[in-house]
């Protein structure tokens, strides 16, 4: 995992709108997943997306938004009402990664942030 440095330095690096671009590549592609689209409500797709660019943004080291609206992450808490399989964890993963290789991001910043992903995810899985 990278350190807490590392983790903090990459919103100073690129800004809100690279993490903005990593997000949105993201949900670009959940729509139309068979594993992932069936967990987002059409209807709370923007809000997902939303919710996710400001606790990346937060997470590494940019405003602390979600922190003002939603407090807290509580990571297990709030994903416990979902069915977090190693199949939906590793297509989680795989959208992921394919939105961070589409973002044009510093390589080192890319793996930063590969990493971190990876790592919550695998924590997230609970069942």
């Amino acid at each position: 995992m990278p350190d807490e440095s590392e983790i903090s330095s990459v919103c100073q690096t690129i800004g809100e709108a690279g993490i903005g671009r990593v997000v949105t590549g993201f949900y670009r592609q959940v729509p139309d997943d068979d594993v992932l689209g069936p967990m987002y409500p059409p209807q709370d797709l923007a809000e997902a997306e939303s919710r996710l660019r400001d606790f990346l943004i937060f997470r590494f080291g940019g405003s602390d938004r979600y922190i003002q609206q939603r407090g807290h992450p509580r990571l297990r808490i709030r994903h416990a009402p979902f069915e977090l399989t190693q199949q939906a964890r590793d297509r989680w993963v795989a959208l992921m990664d394919q939105a961070l290789s589409e973002a044009d991001l510093p390589p080192t910043i890319e793996t930063i942030m590969r990493e971190f992903l990876h790592q919550t995810a695998t924590f997230l899985i609970n069942s």
